[in-house]
């Protein structure tokens, strides 16, 4: 087998293959520094620099994660901007061991461990923004592939009404934040923006007369004056016995990343039966699965209804650029395909909406950043009575909405009349 000393004297003797990207995506500029480092000469290329100049380069292109793919012949870099993967750079075969390496170096990671996934972070500042980034690396057929997210300072700016909470729903969450004890779920799939939710709610309840404490997996983002612990699986320290500890520490509010097994959730329910305010997420569909799921989990009906305040519903969708948004009036084809998705109440007589026609502000991709679209379920005495009679999630949603919750289809419905988002983004991310 090589060694990595052979591998590398082996690697800067060969000629550095010029960036590349394929057409019709997002991509950097000739000139940047990633793409200025991959035409130099073999002996000239600097990894420490190359790496460096690509966590800027993303974080300059509001990216949220950089993956970096290892095929047969080339590795390929994309960047996740506002959800979406764009092919940014092509780099050579031949300085694919040396930039793992150093992405394994700056996040404190193995360097000779080739054959076992690894999880580390490092930290580096840009234009006064520290950027803390996140790191996965896996071995795949074609070698070790990394992915790196950036979390940066700037999400503490985020409020309830920037993450796209307005009316009722608004007015639920504040009001339901400021009981002394309880559950507040939020809930939704993956990169659904749940943690940054919580973390929004958590920035608001923050005083001197309260203690927090926190357990996640991973801590994303430090907040002053919470107390954060980061799950450990290697030493025990889990999601359940982590919970366990800190209800010894007498917190007032608590915030566990994830409910995930039986065990975190029966802990759960019980220290927001003894007076916790307990915040956390779970993995379901939609605001209303989130009872049935707990049941699943083998909590009895009873506790669920003394113990949930509400259920958050949650999706990301993106902004229509500010630089391009166009006024359309959908045709009467367009309109009879979307109530075949969109309830009739919802469409009512509105026909004009807007798009982004692409401009240099969004690298002519019509879109630029992003904003949540929810549904939050306040559980009133009436769904409370629907559980304990074994009601199905269907049915709790009826109720919800009957007494007043508005659907995230309803809610990106209203978010794309005011110009916010698009019609097709509201169907991509939504599949009803």
């Amino acid at each position: 087998m090589v060694t990595k000393t052979a591998k590398k004297e082996a690697d800067v003797k060969k000629k550095i293959q010029k960036e590349e990207s394929r057409p019709g995506t997002a991509r950097p500029s000739e000139g940047d520094a990633v793409s200025k480092e991959l035409t130099k000469g073999g002996e000239e290329i600097s990894i420490i620099k190359l790496v460096d100049n690509l966590v800027e380069s993303a974080f300059h292109s509001r990216a949220s994660d950089i993956h970096i793919d290892p095929a047969e012949k080339q590795i390929s870099v994309r960047f996740r901007i506002d959800g979406v993967l764009h092919d940014f750079y092509t780099f050579p075969k031949e300085i694919q061991s040396e930039v793992i390496s150093r992405v394994k170096v700056l996040s404190g990671l193995r360097t000779d461990e080739h054959q076992a996934a690894q999880d580390g972070r490092f930290r580096l500042t840009f234009s006064g923004v520290n950027v803390d980034v996140r790191v996965s690396v896996a071995p795949t057929y074609y070698g070790e592939n990394t992915v790196m997210r950036l979390l940066a300072d700037q999400a503490e700016s985020y409020t309830l009404e920037t993450l796209g909470f307005q009316g009722r729903d608004l007015d639920v969450v504040k009001r339901n934040i400021t009981k002394p004890y309880g559950m507040l779920l939020a809930t939704g799939p993956t990169g659904s923006g749940k943690t940054t939710t919580l973390y929004t709610i958590l920035k608001m309840l923050n005083t001197k007369e309260v203690s927090i404490i926190t357990i996640e997996d991973p801590v994303e983002y430090a907040i002053g004056g919470i107390e954060q612990i980061q799950v450990n699986t290697r030493t025990g320290l889990t999601f359940a016995s982590g919970l366990r500890s800190i209800l010894r520490q007498d917190p007032n509010i608590v915030m566990v990343g994830e409910i995930r097994d039986e065990e975190a959730a029966g802990i759960a329910v019980n220290a927001a039966l003894t007076g916790h305010l307990l915040l956390s997420t779970l993995h379901t569909n939609d605001a209303a699965t989130t009872l049935p799921r707990l049941l699943d989990m083998g909590i009895e009906p009873f506790l669920i209804a003394s113990t949930v305040n509400i259920a958050i519903g949650q999706r990301l969708v993106r902004k229509i650029c500010d630089g391009c948004k166009t006024k359309k009036d959908i045709t009467a084809d367009e309109l009879k395909s979307l109530a075949t998705v969109l309830p009739v109440k919802v469409l009512d007589d509105y026909r004009t909406f807007y798009y982004g026609a692409g401009c240099a502000q969004c690298d002519h991709s019509g879109y630029k950043g992003r904003i949540g679209i929810h549904e939050v379920m306040e559980i009133d005495d009436e769904v409370r009575l629907a559980l304990m009679k074994g009601a199905d999630a269907s049915e709790i949603k009826k109720i919800a909405i009957k007494n007043g919750m508005t659907t995230m289809v309803e809610d990106g419905f209203r978010k794309a009349i005011e110009g916010v988002t698009t019609i097709e983004e509201i169907l991509r991310v939504i599949h009803d």
